[in-house]
């Protein structure tokens, strides 16, 4: 990776033998690793058993969770919230194990509408919830930087299941309490 690395950034006309650029490549091929490092992880090894039995059924929300994703359409980065709610049937999730699966997932070459969507598959998953609702609102460096260069856009994607999705109530309870 970090030949890669050197060739790009010889592509673009740089001196890699400038003193500041010496480390780059090697500097550049470590930072990718990391902020792709979701791919090495698994839904299991994320959770490591901690799912509890709990005799809640109300809605648990866990909100503003900060969240840092590559777009896989330009490798630029995406930056924004994430807000997780579920309704238990007998299961739990740890609390750091919500902002574990949702950095896994992110932590890929992600499009934001199916990042929401294997969050909520996951906590599904893991919970056997009666419903699990995760909203999005993110900031794209691939719009902001490039492109259109619009600064103030936030990308909102959401993904209702279950009884988030039949029960308007449920629903509107959910994102009113996200909103405070």
């Amino acid at each position: 990776m970090e030949e890669q690395f050197s060739k790009i950034i010889a592509a673009i006309g740089e001196d890699l033998g400038r003193e500041g650029l010496l480390d780059t490549p090697k500097r550049a091929a470590k930072a990718f690793k990391f902020l792709n490092n979701g791919y090495e992880k698994t839904l299991e090894e994320v959770l490591n058993d901690a799912i509890f039995t709990a005799d809640s059924e109300d809605m648990v929300i866990v909100k503003d969770i900060e969240l840092y994703s590559l777009c896989e359409h330009h490798l630029l980065p995406f930056i924004g919230k994430c807000h997780v709610g579920y309704l238990p049937m007998g299961k739990v999730i740890g609390l750091s194990k919500v902002a574990r699966v949702i950095d896994m997932y992110a932590r890929r070459l992600q499009i934001q509408e199916r990042l929401t969507k294997q969050i909520a598959d996951a906590i599904m998953h893991a919970t056997g919830a009666r419903g699990v609702a995760v909203v999005i609102e993110a900031k794209h460096l691939c719009m902001m930087m490039r492109g259109v260069e619009k600064q103030n856009s936030v990308m909102t994607t959401s993904v209702m299941t279950g009884a988030f999705r039949k029960e308007i109530s449920t629903r509107s309870e959910f994102l009113t309490l996200i909103s405070r």
